[in-house]
């Protein structure tokens, strides 16, 4: 596929650039924001099909408008789960009714979603997932735990992978069930305080949550879970890389600054950060423009995860002393703020753990790509 931008990129690009130059504030509510972008019909322009209240877009335009929307400034999404996650999979398993319930208030930014995926003893490994799910006339009663659950503090609703079928093991009788939040006494939220001072991330308890929308048959959750995640890193990704380089910018900047930039080993990192950024860029295009390759998605994940938390350590290095000290005003008896570099390097250090982890992407490439013998269960 031939991936250049013609003319009527360019002009959807100098749409999206004017849109958002006009309705980016320094200080928004996500919420809000979320509803604002619904109401002028960015929300939902990649899906397959319309209908739901988003404007069609050529995949180059998908890519014009990650691109613009990360150079914007625009507040990080709130409805990227929903958007990105949930609607494409509803549009490959759901049932109309199920489309015509959730997509609109998606694309409209009114309802946000979370992902009811890991759990404690089930991270990496989702196949061994144990939150149940038992039948109760036209519903499903949802009990057990999530953890690491992002925006479910927000989230309206969150797709949850249950276990439907007792006894069962493995990716065997499982199913995707969609579950609402505003359940009291039913699903609790707890946030997880992370080292940036953050809670981005959650524990989710269901204790007989009800569940009346399960998408796909009863117990073929596993291949709908599948399907979902081949979604999980497409087009964003390229927007996710102009935040890269904007980060890298400051790094750049700030070992100039501290005269870090004269030693040669710093430079030689600088130059193959930018370097390898570039090659991450090519790589993703060239994935979007047809490529095949079934290991693609995880070798994107290896690529990006290890950058970031390498530019992370940079970031701290080039500044010196400077790069570890807290704010001048700092005490003991008062938290402490992060700035860009310190929040960079402490929150990279999770890169490589969530969205799958860097073993679990090379036994993916080296088993379905490779063809290597597969890793032995329970093996240490």
């Amino acid at each position: 596929m031939d991936f250049g931008f013609g003319p009527e990129d360019e002009a959807f690009r100098g749409e999206a650039r004017g849109w958002l130059a006009s309705h980016v504030k320094p200080v928004q509510d996500r919420r809000t924001w979320e509803r604002t972008l619904g109401a002028a019909g960015w929300i939902g322009i990649g899906w397959d099909e319309g209908g739901y209240g988003n404007r069609t877009a050529s995949l180059t335009q998908q890519v014009v408008w990650a691109e613009e929307y990360a150079h914007s400034g625009a507040p990080p999404r709130s409805g990227h789960i929903g958007e990105k996650l949930l609607a494409p999979t509803l549009i490959a398993h759901g049932t109309d009714e199920q489309k015509a319930r959730f997509l609109p208030p998606v694309a409209a930014g009114e309802e946000l979603w979370c992902q009811g995926y890991s759990e404690p003893g089930a991270g990496s490994d989702l196949a061994g997932v144990r939150t149940a799910a038992v039948r109760d006339g036209r519903v499903y009663r949802v009990t057990g735990q999530k953890i690491w659950t992002s925006l479910a503090h927000e989230a309206h609703w969150c797709f949850v992978l249950a276990r439907t079928r007792p006894g069962s093991t493995r990716h065997h009788g499982l199913s995707f069930l969609l579950v609402p939040m505003d359940q009291p006494g039913r699903v609790e939220v707890r946030p997880i305080r992370q080292m940036t001072g953050t809670s981005d991330f959650n524990e989710v308890f269901f204790d007989g949550a009800r569940a009346e929308h399960v998408v796909g048959a009863e117990g073929d959750g596993w291949r709908v879970a599948m399907s979902l995640l081949g979604f999980e890193r497409g087009v964003s990704t390229l927007g996710q890389q102009i935040g890269f380089a904007e980060e890298l910018d400051g790094v750049v900047r700030a070992a100039v600054a501290s005269g870090a930039v004269r030693d040669p080993v710093v430079r030689e990192r600088l130059v193959r950060l930018w370097a390898e950024l570039r090659t991450m860029r090519w790589n993703a295009l060239r994935t979007l423009g047809g490529s095949a390759d079934p290991g693609a998605p995880s070798v994107a994940k290896l690529l990006w995860a290890g950058w970031h938390q390498r530019l992370g350590e940079l970031a701290v290095l080039v500044r010196g002393a400077a790069g570890a000290a807290g704010p001048a005003e700092w005490s003991a008896a008062a938290p402490y703020e992060l700035d860009a570099a310190q929040h960079l390097f402490l929150f990279s250090r999770a890169d490589t753990i969530y969205g799958g982890s860097d073993q679990i992407q090379r036994t993916i490439i080296a088993e379905r790509v490779l063809g290597l013998p597969r890793e032995p269960k329970g093996a240490v």
